[in-house]
């Protein structure tokens, strides 16, 4: 994506972003180690910047993906995930202590090798946003050799030292902080070569926009190319063409797919009976929403689930929320 249309989403997005941060833990593992991160719950996106050494990430229905130094993993629906070490073996003991209102959490008797940096982002306006829920589900920015990465830790301490100070205004400054940090990631993301988004290429062109929004809006609709068509105000030839040039897919499988990926992302940061997402993405039974699971991600819809139980729960007081990395 170029410059000018990044430039160009962003000014349509960001004003819909009304953020709340929450620094979390400050990480330095060594040897074999483990962390499991619960789904968090709808409205909330998880970071991992990657400050020293490697790690693993491994995510329900999807393949491992390896993380380094200057890389920084952001998860916009907030997933259950698990972050582990490169070496595989018995898990180490892990030390916690709470200093500034950061958890400082390192392994035991073990050399540190990774150190990390992990938090997480409210989207307070979630519910009523249809852009949050076009955003993929995974962003890595890779940022090792680049100034870019100073940028975000300073950022990140910023945001820690007025939350921690307790002024007149500092949830605000924090707040304003944690968006311009949020919009650098997303900008970066969307420039780079590899950041072909299908929905947010979409969300470029007029025609395709609405759809897109009006599929977002009411996913449980029993959609027609028809009904496209004339939300989009255009014919349905000249609509799939729209839909090829942008997403290089047609409508009704665009659809399919974005009812799929909804629907995982439920499934992975929510606890909703799986009846209930399959009625709220537009499939007529459990039955039909396991089975076209299945043939996606190759496993049941429980199996998205893990690791971690129960999402986290949702406070008014982010300087208080240090539950899990």
């Amino acid at each position: 994506m170029s410059e000018a249309e990044a430039a160009e989403l962003l000014n349509a997005m960001v004003p819909l972003f009304r953020i709340r941060p929450v620094i979390e833990d400050s990480c330095r593992f060594g040897g074999s180690w483990a962390s499991p991160h619960a789904a968090n719950g709808r409205g909330w996106a998880q970071f991992h910047m990657v400050t020293r050494g490697a790690c693993v990430v491994e995510r329900p229905g999807l393949g491992p993906q390896r993380l380094e130094a200057g890389d920084i993993l952001l998860l916009p629906h907030g997933d259950s995930h698990l972050v582990r070490s490169e070496v595989k073996g018995a898990v180490g003991r892990v030390s916690t202590e709470i200093r500034n209102g950061v958890r400082q959490r390192a392994t035991v008797d073990a050399a540190v090798d990774t150190e990390l940096l992990c938090g997480r982002f409210l989207f307070e306006t979630s519910d009523e946003n249809p852009l949050i829920a076009a955003l993929p589900d995974e962003i890595i920015l890779r940022t090792a050799g680049e100034p870019l990465l100073e940028r975000f830790r300073r950022l990140l301490l910023d945001i820690r030292e007025e939350l921690d100070a307790g002024r007149a205004g500092s949830e605000m400054v924090a707040a304003d902080l944690a968006r311009a940090l949020f919009v650098m990631m997303l900008r970066d993301h969307l420039t780079g070569q590899a950041s072909g988004n299908g929905t947010l290429s979409l969300l470029q062109d007029r025609t395709t926009a609405r759809v897109v929004l009006a599929i977002l809006g009411d996913l449980a609709r029993d959609w027609t190319l028809d009904e496209m068509a004339e939300v989009a105000i255009a014919s349905r030839a000249t609509l799939v063409r729209a839909f090829q040039k942008r997403a290089a897919a047609a409508p009704m499988t665009f659809l399919s797919d974005l009812r799929l990926a909804v629907a995982r992302k439920r499934l992975a940061g929510t606890l909703d009976p799986i009846a209930k997402i399959a009625h709220e993405v537009g499939y007529a039974s459990e039955s039909a929403l396991s089975k076209a699971i299945m043939r996606k991600y190759g496993m049941r819809p429980g199996a998205l689930r893990e690791p971690g139980s129960q999402p986290r729960a949702v406070s008014s007081d982010t300087s208080s929320q240090y539950s899990t990395s």
